[in-house]
């Protein structure tokens, strides 16, 4: 049975009125934004940032202090003579330069990386390691002053050992000044005791000050790895 012309457009307000309620409530078109694009996009971006940190320039001059210890140990053992120690004191002067360096530039470029931070003692670890030994193979570090050798190598790798277990516990161990003062005072040493012997005529002079400066960094040593292990050791109890 049709109905009333007046019924069939009550009927008719009513439906516009409901669909006119409904439309805001409506799917809107897509604008197609593709998370998973702006997601492969921030990776791109970030792996871009990391090579960028990886060839900065005070990570370049880390990369080449690591790079210099080979070329070190080479000079000592491949040649022989006064030009073998020169140009051993070269390149570590110069690696101990680079170490002054790249600190310098990634603060006044704001070029600091957790890759750096990682690498920076471990370069440096491996050149004093690599030069004690040489030093020791030639018997330029003779008799009792071994003893300070072994406490500077026993030294760096406690320290290193109680890094790697600090780091397990998001504990950070900031290098102090005086540990940094221990660094320097390890390189004179070195220093003077690779250049000395070429220089005949005070070779026994500068041995003997490049000694005492040896026993110096390993009384400093002894200091500052006694403040890593009491450190260790206060977050191991209260671990």
């Amino acid at each position: 049975m049709r109905q009333p012309r007046g019924q069939r457009s009550d009927a008719g307000a009513v439906c516009w009125a409901v669909r006119c309620a409904s439309e805001p409530y409506r799917r809107k078109p897509s604008r197609h934004l593709d998370v998973a694009g702006l997601g492969d996009d921030r990776s791109r971006m970030d792996r871009a940032v990391s090579r960028g940190a990886a060839l900065s320039l005070p990570n370049v001059l880390t990369y080449l202090r690591i790079a210099a210890v080979p070329a070190f140990v080479a000079c000592l053992t491949v040649l022989e003579g006064d030009l073998a120690r020169l140009l051993a004191f070269g390149i570590f002067a110069a690696a101990c330069i680079t170490d002054w360096l790249d600190g310098y530039i990634a603060r006044a470029w704001e070029q600091q990386s957790a890759l750096g931070r990682m690498l920076d003692p471990i370069a440096d670890k491996l050149l004093v390691g690599a030069a004690l030994l040489m030093l020791v193979h030639d018997r330029t570090i003779d008799g009792a002053s071994i003893w300070a050798a072994v406490i500077v190598l026993c030294r760096e790798i406690l320290v290193s050992g109680l890094r790697e277990y600090l780091a397990e516990l998001n504990v950070k161990v900031h290098v102090t000044w005086l540990a940094k003062w221990k660094t320097t005072v390890q390189m004179v040493a070195l220093a003077i005791l690779l250049i000395g012997p070429t220089l005949a005529p005070y070779q026994v002079g500068l041995t003997n000050i490049g000694l005492g400066f040896l026993w110096l960094a390993a009384i400093l040593t002894l200091w500052t790895g006694y403040d890593y292990l009491k450190s260790a050791l206060r977050h191991a109890v209260d671990w």
